[in-house]
């Protein structure tokens, strides 16, 4: 078999084809990653650290030697650990093909892709590393697109129009799946942990690359965002391309978003729904607050969701006037209900004219 070092871009596209395995330290990988990747550590963090102070203190060789002392310990394992993987995963190929990377393409990957190529894989081994990859997923965001932006107010149900949309063959980007959260006080409940914003950011440009590869000017829709997710970032530019194309405004009355709300948030305990709404109090107001807390203590989850997509209306509407060109941007589209299916058909309608 061989071992190839290969360009960022065609290891990107490989991606979709072959397994990827990371085989930096389980912390590096924890904080973020190749999102296609499978962890295979080389070192554990501990022995990471180690390594590295002896290469800072000592001596580049007394580094290597101490490396050496745990491959060598780690070698069937790491075998069998990648065997593991793609039986597990279904990834097993006639060929036997691997991509390999560490930090910036050194000694790590070097010496897991010699071990693979010494088993009999097929091995491409990324130049520059996981910091190549890094600077490429920022490079995504420095792009232009061919967006067309889901506007409305809470409750429209633009996540399932999404989903429906990606039924009907479009191309989308769902920001909020890949930010684990649906943008407001709210928006953590149900959800796992967000990731890190480095994580976040490269989720989205493999999304972005992968929604794009056969067509640069590929439509995607996107649900209109703040720019800020929970605690994460849409990176700076991208966001500003958002903002001044087309929005297609979902305009569905304010009782259907009412219901689609309280059957989406009721269900949630009554402790976490007070936590979340203590949250935007300073922008609620004391009375507001107090009258929304007081109502989902009384059972009346109605009333307590009324007060707040109101106050959500009125936050949608500042961001919406903000801003510039509206008129020239902007496209409303009358809608009976939240029905996904419905909806979207009257999206592919608009969009088309």
């Amino acid at each position: 078999m061989s071992i190839e070092r290969i360009h960022i871009d065609q290891f990107v596209k490989l991606s979709f084809v072959y397994p990827v395995f990371d085989v930096r330290s389980p912390g590096e990988f924890a904080h973020a990653h190749f999102p296609l990747a499978h962890s295979l550590p080389l070192f554990t963090d501990e022995q990471r650290r180690k390594i590295g102070t002896a290469y800072k203190q000592i001596h580049r060789k007394e580094a290597i030697k101490i490396g050496v002392d745990y491959f060598g310990t780690r070698m069937r394992t790491l075998i069998e650990d990648v065997e593991t993987i793609l039986k597990s995963q279904n990834l097993l190929t006639d060929n036997n093909t691997l991509l390999i990377h560490c930090w910036r393409g050194g000694m790590r990957s070097g010496a897991v892709a010699w071990l693979m190529d010494l088993y009999g894989f097929k091995v491409f081994l990324l130049e520059g590393g996981y910091k190549a990859f890094r600077n490429w997923s920022l490079q995504q965001f420095t792009l232009q697109y061919n967006f067309k932006i889901i506007g409305g107010y809470t409750g429209c149900g633009k996540t399932e129009l999404l989903t429906e949309l990606e039924k009907n063959n479009e191309k989308i980007i769902n920001l909020e799946a890949l930010a684990c959260h649906k943008g407001s006080a709210f928006g953590a409940l149900g959800n796992p942990q967000q990731p890190s914003q480095e994580m976040f950011e490269n989720r989205l440009a493999l999304q972005l690359y992968s929604q794009t590869k056969k067509h640069a000017n590929q439509l995607i829709w996107i649900e209109d965002e703040s720019q800020r997710i929970g605690n994460l970032n849409i990176p700076k530019f991208l966001w500003e391309q958002m903002r001044n194309q087309t929005l297609l405004f979902l305009n569905i009355p304010f009782e259907k978003r009412l219901d689609y709300i309280c059957t989406h948030y009721g269900k949630f305990p009554k402790d976490m729904l007070i936590n979340a709404i203590v949250r935007i109090q300073k922008r609620l107001g004391g009375l507001e607050t107090k009258n929304a807390i007081n109502y989902l203590v009384e059972n009346d989850i109605y009333s307590c969701f009324e007060v707040l997509l109101r106050y959500y209306d009125k936050q949608y509407e500042k961001g919406l006037h903000k801003r510039t060109e509206l008129a020239s941007i902007l496209q409303k589209v009358p809608c009976e209900s939240v029905l996904a299916p419905i909806n979207v058909k009257k999206l592919l309608e608009n969009a088309r004219n």
